[in-house]
């Protein structure tokens, strides 16, 4: 099952690039192209935990079949679209489409607890995860370039609506897959707000927004950095420099027990990331730049399985793919903030300052929630001191 979920998200490592270049290509505009891609992507954002409460109500094999197949269709209508005039169809059928991609990343996490012996097991297991997504965002944009040379920019869309399905048929016709989440056994229990009413959740989603924060400016700021020093061409070599760091973190991270809890590793984490954000201000010289953020990029991944871990933990296991599901919503949302934001820094005011401020904005997600994160881990740790007498 874990193959077929690279597969799928192989879909959404392509989907975003490829529908601009369909749009640019077809309708020479930029701007629709931007317009269109937007709404796809605020559909995917507000959807996504609608859609993982779906799967942890109704169980994964018939829902995550259905957004497949919904996800394709509304990829092959906008390729059909864009043949035409019809600008307002064009940009209807990418927001459609954002309605409904499957959640291949929550759900596979949600399999990896379900068949992990131990924490230990889990540990690894979402490390392994969080590299091999890392690793295939990387890889999509190849592909959707290669599908181009040999077909076209339409090509490409139905390559990823293909892939897409492909993967989530594969992951849900395994076993565990298809017995996994259907229907909960305590329907009355669930409140309306459904994993963000767990105690711990809205303070953990908060810091890794500070999370995304950081992902997201650091693609704006290597850029700008590149532009400062005269060789644009550095920004791409330095981006790669930061996702091996992540994957590096995360292989790490997976093969070791490491000490305290997951709330007190998370605020550790989100904390060191927004510091070696800052750092840059400091730097001017390309080698140290890239180790500084191969740096950065150490701290992406564990921060990630981290968050997953408590997810996990501070949630009922028929709530867990939709917990899965507001972790990356929290991420995306502020990686999406801080390029918006970045951008207009860098424009503005320049580039140390845009630097300041993209460091302390991930720093006081921290500090705001970092408290809340360690009071919990203060409950718990009363609670489990207590619990040997009451026994």
């Amino acid at each position: 099952m874990f193959i077929p979920s690279l597969v799928c998200k192989l879909s959404f490592a392509m989907v975003t690039l490829a529908l601009v270049l369909l749009i640019q290509r077809e309708q020479g505009s930029f701007a629709l192209a931007g317009l269109a891609t937007g709404l796809f992507g605020i559909t995917n954002v507000i959807s996504a935990p609608i859609r993982a409460r779906l799967i942890d109500r109704f169980g994964q094999r018939g829902v995550l079949s259905l957004l497949a197949l919904a996800y394709a269709a509304f990829l092959v209508a906008f390729v059909i679209s864009s043949q035409s005039d019809a600008s307002a169809l064009i940009v209807i059928s990418a927001g459609a489409a954002g309605l409904f991609p499957p959640p291949a990343g929550a759900s596979m996490r949600v399999l990896w607890s379900a068949i992990s012996p131990s924490e230990v097991h889990k540990t690894r297991a979402y490390g392994l995860d969080a590299v091999a997504e890392e690793l295939i965002f990387t890889v999509g944009p190849l592909v959707v370039t290669g599908v181009i040379l040999v077909w076209s920019p339409a090509g490409a869309v139905l390559c990823a609506a293909a892939f897409g399905l492909m993967g989530t048929l594969g992951m849900t016709t395994s076993a565990i897959s298809t017995t996994h989440g259907v229907k909960s056994s305590h329907p009355g229990k669930r409140h309306h707000l459904g994993a963000l009413a767990s105690p711990g959740m809205v303070p953990m989603l908060v810091t890794l927004t500070g999370v995304g924060i950081v992902l997201g400016s650091i693609e704006i700021l290597a850029a700008a950095i590149a532009e400062r020093l005269g060789s644009t061409n550095l920004a791409g070599a330095w981006l790669a420099a930061f996702a091996l760091g992540s994957a590096a973190g995360g292989l790490l991270y997976g093969a070791r027990t490491w000490p305290g809890r997951a709330t007190q590793r998370l605020v550790a984490l989100a904390a060191a990331m927004s510091v070696a954000t800052g750092i840059l201000l400091l730097l001017s010289n390309s080698p140290v730049i890239a180790i500084a953020l191969i740096a950065v990029g150490f701290f992406l991944a564990p921060a990630l399985v981290t968050g997953y871990l408590l997810a996990d933990d501070l949630t009922e296991p028929h709530l867990r793919t939709e917990a899965s599901a507001w972790i990356n919503t929290a991420i995306n949302a502020g990686a999406a903030l801080s390029v918006a934001s970045a951008g207009v820094l860098v424009d503005w005011v320049g580039l140390q300052a845009a630097i300041i401020v993209c460091s302390i904005a991930a720093a006081l997600c921290v500090v705001i929630a970092g408290p809340r994160l360690l009071a919990l881990t203060s409950q718990k740790r009363g609670e489990d001191e207590i619990a040997p007498s009451n026994v």
